[in-house]
């Protein structure tokens, strides 16, 4: 986690769609991307099912049917894949509930469902304000507050530190509850405190983690429940404990438990001589506890002021929820004295990156044309945009070094909440914000920088893939452009059933007919990578990269995601024959996170033909059906075309990257049969998803041009054999 002075908190401000009306009380739950959010209130106890989308910045309320719940607040709310539980809360002022409820939010179907009672004792009473908390199929509900009184407008509270252990069925239902036997010292009664499970990676049981809360006075108190075991133990902890506190929010990401708000008691209270608490108020203090080390860390101190609102002011009974290494808090109240008796619920919604994005796949090649590359990368959750840069062994002019061509560091920061900022890019470089429409469609590719060697035996031929070391994975992380059992209506073939396939501009020529220009090398060490520009989505279209300032190694020292000042710098065009390295970074705010591995691509040479597209693949009695669609050929007609199939060989299994191709096909035709005893002898690729992998690749006067690779997706364990039954 970054330094508290580093903390680079991000307020949405612009978002579409539906606002849920501020609140507290209210609980959150992710789901991938989406943030779930159920019951709280201010006037009134909401019963409503928000969802926000933190990619596309949209609020929406899906239709849900079935057994809808009533409204609540304080309650329990875990998700677990794509169904989410409620239990318990008020319903309304002095009345809990001990209800369960489940959402198939896949299909936004909710459903009552009654567990069995424990074997022996009673099940759960109504109550608000408990931990609820998941691990593998089961839920831990621990303490919360009870009403003594059978009126509801006559409130007698009774805190709880009762524990209950409730089984799930697989995929929906539950079995029941049980009370645990468990050993040691059990915490105190409370409520409105927090309650998270985390297991250290490779060794040890999973322990649940119980901190703060409300007992008549706000406690700060850490309890561990070792899972396994069923026993409590009260850790020794190193570094600042935060205040005692209720109604905060702990969220995990990593090793770290990540305590955010809550109400606290007065400056001025001694909490050791005050057994409840006169007047308390809300906090916006943040730590984490680090839980292998159990070493508490102050990020935001309860005293630190701030004056810019660069971070969310104090608040209480707020919602906080992790997407990926990103937490999200939203709405709360911002506390009050008691003798005000009154409040206001906070409307803004906030998120802080803990930590700098993990490093992207490798850069995709879609398509190449001569002075062009359209490359794309598998997004990166939770990031505010990715820096691509190449490098190329072609000697160029280093921009001047006048002061005033050099970046300007302090650039506008980017914010991709902020309306009319979809990319920060520079003129040169068009990002492709939806590339879908490229993605059913095997595209043109391009050849690196060595050539294979190609021997012509008999009726077939071998091809040996001398791809370089930097693009061991052949440029295939690739679309998934077809699932099993779907057809997709522009590539549909009558009467068959597509196939699974993935499909990518190879770097690879298929003839010693292809010329080769020279080109001057550098030594590895002098390569100096220049910036193509700064994208918010995981395409671009590069036509132009910027030159670097004499005597600098890099323009994108980008402190916490501030961007340089790319119209200060000059640009260089990409040229025809030419190979390009491409790497690329994910950037949020911590800055920008490490480089992806290396890829190499080459512009097309003129006058050769592009890469046959729209490749499909179907299954027939003979085999597969491998059909595709004629490539622009600048040159005159196209000659023939060739098709190969990557084989098992025992090269490939000293060198998984150095694919051996067999020459499966050659004609006019632009379709083949592959049979079944070709196919006997097929390299299942591991890269990244299993799959055969085919090239297909078209010739005119001047040679072959690129080819198109395709990876015909296969499940993990499954040989080829058994697609073909």
């Amino acid at each position: 986690m970054a330094a508290p002075s580093l903390l680079n908190w991000r307020r949405v401000s612009s978002f579409t769609g539906p606002v849920p009306r501020a609140r507290h009380g209210h609980r959150a739950v992710a789901i991938r991307e989406l943030m779930i959010i159920f019951g709280g209130g201010n006037e009134g106890i909401a019963d409503e099912l928000h969802v926000y989308n933190t990619v596309t910045n949209q609020w929406f309320l899906p239709a849900v049917r079935g057994d809808i719940p009533p409204g609540c607040a304080a309650h329990g709310f875990v998700c677990d894949g794509t169904r989410i539980l409620v239990f318990g809360g008020m319903v309304e002022y002095g009345r809990y509930s001990n209800e369960l409820y489940e959402l198939q939010a896949s299909r936004w179907l909710w459903k009552k469902v009654k567990p069995q009672p424990p074997s022996s004792g009673l099940p759960p009473c109504p109550r608000l304000g408990h931990s609820f908390s998941l691990y593998g199929n089961k839920c831990y509900l621990f303490g919360g507050l009870a009403n003594e009184s059978e009126d509801s407008n006559n409130n007698v509270p009774r805190y709880l530190n009762d524990f209950y252990e409730l089984e799930l069925q697989h995929g929906s239902g539950v079995v029941g509850w049980s009370i645990p036997v468990t050993k040691g010292i059990v915490p105190s009664p409370r409520e409105s405190h927090t309650a998270i499970i985390y297991c250290k990676k490779d060794s040890g049981s999973p322990k649940m983690y119980v901190f703060g809360g409300m007992c008549g006075a706000r406690l700060d108190d850490l309890w561990q429940l070792d899972l396994e075991s069923m026993s409590w133990s009260k850790p020794e902890t190193k570094g600042t404990v935060p205040l005692p506190r209720s109604l905060h929010t702990a969220s995990v990401i990593g090793n770290k438990m990540y305590i955010f708000g809550g109400w606290v008691p007065h400056k001025g209270e001694n909490v050791e001589t005050s057994p409840h608490d006169c007047e308390w108020r809300c906090t916006s203090s943040f730590s984490y506890l680090n839980l292998d080390t159990v070493e508490w860390t102050t990020l935001v101190s309860d005293s630190q002021e701030d004056k810019k609102n660069s971070r969310p002011r104090p608040r209480a009974g707020h919602c906080a929820v992790a997407i990926g290494t990103r937490l999200y808090f939203w709405s709360g109240r911002d506390g009050y004295k008691k003798a005000l008796n009154s409040q206001v619920c906070c409307k803004d919604l906030w998120y802080l990156d803990t930590e700098k994005p993990p490093a992207p796949s490798q850069v995709q090649l879609i398509k190449a044309t001569t002075n062009s590359f359209h490359v794309k990368w598998d997004e990166v959750p939770t990031v505010e945009g990715y820096l691509l840069q190449l490098n190329t062994d072609l000697p160029y002019q280093a921009a001047s070094s006048d002061p005033s061509a050099a970046p300007n560091m302090s650039g506008g920061r980017m914010d991709p909440h902020r309306q009319g900022s979809n990319n920060v890019l520079p003129n040169s470089v068009n990002d492709t914000v939806n590339s879908a429409k490229t993605e059913h469609t095997a595209t043109k590719g391009t050849s690196v920088k060595t050539k294979p060697d190609f021997k012509a035996t008999d009726s077939s031929a071998i091809l040996h893939s001398s791809l370089a070391s930097n693009a061991s994975n052949h440029n295939s992380c690739m679309v998934d452009m077809l699932r099993r059992n779907e057809v997709d209506e522009t590539c549909a073939l009558p009467a068959t059933k597509i196939s699974r396939v993935e499909v990518n501009a190879v770097v690879m020529p298929f003839s010693k007919e292809t010329p080769s220009n020279p080109v001057t090398t550098v030594k590895a060490g002098e390569r100096q990578w220049c910036d193509v520009g700064i994208f918010k989505n995981n395409s671009a279209l590069v036509s132009q990269f910027y030159l670097l300032p004499k005597g600098k190694q890099s323009i994108s020292k980008v402190g916490n995601a501030d961007v340089p000042d790319y119209s200060l710098l000059k640009k260089q065009d990409l040229i025809p024959g030419m190979g390009y390295r491409f790497r690329v970074a994910a950037i949020n705010g911590c800055g920008i996170g490490p480089f992806s591995k290396v890829s190499e691509f080459k512009t097309c040479i003129p006058g050769f033909p592009g890469a046959p597209s729209a490749v499909r693949i179907s299954k027939n009695v003979e085999g597969i059906h491998l059909s595709w669609e004629p490539p622009t050929s600048p040159s005159g007609n196209i000659l023939e075309y060739s098709a190969y199939l990557a084989i098992r060989t025992a090269q490939i299994q000293d060198n998984p990257s150095q694919l051996v191709f067999m020459r499966i096909y050659c004609g006019l035709k632009t379709s083949c049969i592959v049979t079944a005893g070709q196919l006997a002898n097929a390299h299942i690729d591991y890269t990244s998803r299993p799959a055969v992998v085919f090239r297909i690749s078209a010739k005119n006067e001047k040679g072959y041009g690129p080819a198109t690779q395709v990876r015909w997706l296969q499940d993990q364990e499954v040989s080829v054999n058994l697609w073909l039954q």
